[in-house]
């Protein structure tokens, strides 16, 4: 067994009960102070250069490695809640009514400090930094961006070298199972919300009046078209209509009627490409029926890249501490999006996942963001063990 997986068994009891304490008092966006100050009780005593954020309830350590000035590897979790009443009945329950850690954020978090007390206890044989990214706000506006505004790029004193971050889930791979793939991961994610401006009259007699609902419906049936057949199905656009409404009551022909939609891009190239179509799309075809159109194409999380050199350094990392059967390839990237994106348009490196599925039928398993969803914690010593090893040879590795 490696050094890194002997410490982090050794850190088990104490990362398992930081996990459940987290779990018990979720928090929401970008003000976590119950969470921030679990983060800074679990790192005191440790060798870290501690900074707090300004605009966030953000934590970044910086541990100066022993071996003198040298490359710089950057270690993130995402610390975050998301307003879902829980309905586990595991001991340490949400205690905060109508919040849950359904999403595994408090995993990343006792997992991102496990691997700083096992850096911190090699420290005088790292020839470099390592500097540990505690990020609110990832379910939300995107904290990353605000704590890159902010220098944690930087928080060594000059810019790092490579970035790791790691994600569980709670179905669909079997427990302890690592998967990942080289370039894009996880998808870009958009917001097109759209609002068809007609006439109102009395719904007998629709030729007083402009009806904006037939003309929604259209835009939305046309939208779908437009994705078959304009992207490339190898390069695929997934556009979901979320949410649409108009009218009130059955003889009554609105004003105006909206949609709001998610749309999922996995390439820079198809995103540009459509948010341009799309806006075009809905104009003209409210044009050609004498309405008007409000439309916003508003852009979120980027496509979530990994860089296919730290990928490849990545999963033999992961073989040589786990063994091969441990790892699995993706064959397409996760219709999800990630704000680690934004880390990883700055730096390379690796997004990876992690299966904390309790289940033994995990294609059964309530899946992460359900009410129900339920994370192993048995993993945390192997995800801190992973983002400690995947420092240490970053760090050793000349480039």
């Amino acid at each position: 067994m490696s050094r890194t997986r002997e410490l982090a068994e050794g850190f088990r009891d104490e990362i398992v009960a930081l996990r459940r304490a987290l779990h018990q008092v979720p928090e929401f966006d970008l003000d976590l102070p119950k969470s921030q100050q679990l983060i800074l009780d679990a790192l005191a005593g440790l060798p870290l250069e501690i900074t707090l954020g300004k605009e966030l309830s953000s934590v970044t350590a910086v541990l100066r490695g022993g071996g003198g000035p040298g490359p710089v590897v950057l270690l993130r979790g995402d610390m975050d809640a998301l307003p879902v009443t829980e309905r586990t009945d595991v001991p340490y329950v949400s205690q905060h009514p109508g919040m849950m850690h359904a999403c595994g954020h408090d995993l990343h978090v006792a997992g991102l400090v496990g691997a700083a007390k096992v850096l911190s206890a090699m420290q005088a044989e790292l020839p470099g930094d390592v500097v540990f990214m505690f990020q609110p706000g990832e379910e939300t506006s995107g904290g990353a961006p605000i704590m890159i505004r902010e220098g944690v790029l930087d928080a060594a004193g000059r810019r790092a070298d490579a970035a790791y971050g790691l994600h569980v889930g709670s179905a669909s791979q079997p427990l302890g199972m690592w998967s990942s793939k080289p370039g894009s991961f996880m998808a870009a994610a958009d917001q097109l919300h759209v609002r068809v401006i007609g006439a109102g009259t009395h719904g007998s007699t629709p030729y007083r009046g402009k009806d904006p609902i037939p003309v929604l419906c259209e835009i939305v049936g046309a939208l779908q078209t437009m994705v078959t057949r304009q992207f490339d199905v190898f390069d695929p656009v997934v556009l979901t209509v979320g949410r649409i409404a108009g009218g009130t009551k059955e003889n009554i022909i609105p004003d105006d009627a909206f949609f709001d939609a998610t749309v999922r891009t996995f390439s820079a190239e198809a995103r540009a490409k459509m948010q341009k179509a799309s806006i075009q799309l809905v104009t003209s075809l409210a044009t050609a029926h004498g309405l008007e159109v409000d439309a916003d194409y508003q852009v979120g999380y980027p496509v979530t890249v990994n860089n296919p050199a730290e990928f490849e350094f990545a999963r033999d990392t992961i073989v040589d501490l786990f063994g091969a059967d441990r790892f699995r390839e993706r064959a397409n990237p996760r219709c999800g999006a990630e704000d680690m994106s934004y880390v990883l348009e700055e730096v390379p490196g690796v997004y990876l996942n992690l299966s904390a599925c309790r289940s033994a039928n995990p294609d059964a398993a309530a899946d992460n963001h359900s009410p129900l969803a339920d994370f192993d914690d048995s993993v945390l010593p192997d995800g801190a063990a992973l983002l400690a090893e995947l420092a240490v040879r970053r760090l050793h590795r000349a480039d």
